[in-house]
């Protein structure tokens, strides 16, 4: 029986991720719609990353926002993504030694 459940849910979360792959080429969205999907994965990343800024340290959320615009700012100056979060990480290690 606990075969058929655990199929049962591999068949329910793998069927929702193949059929978008199939029907992705078929079919042709207008101009917007393309963009507005182009974006998703940003705004995505952006609500994932946002919250972990802020409760880097609990009680002091302008660390995790200092290491934010630390990192928005060198990947502006399109530095390589590993100085990006090794220079946010360690933005994060000096001002925690520093504030205390």
């Amino acid at each position: 029986m606990i075969w058929v459940i655990i199929i049962g849910m591999a068949l329910v979360t793998i069927i929702p991720r193949i059929i978008p792959a199939f029907i992705v080429d078929l079919i042709h969205f207008p101009e917007w719609v393309n963009k507005w999907l182009k974006a998703i994965p940003y705004a995505a990343l952006g609500a994932l990353i946002f919250p972990g800024i802020l409760s880097v340290i609990p009680d002091k959320p302008f660390v995790g926002l200092v290491a934010g615009v630390a990192a928005i700012l060198l990947a502006w100056f399109r530095v390589h993504i590993i100085f990006v979060v090794l220079l946010s990480i360690l933005t994060v290690v000096v001002l925690t030694i520093s504030v205390g």
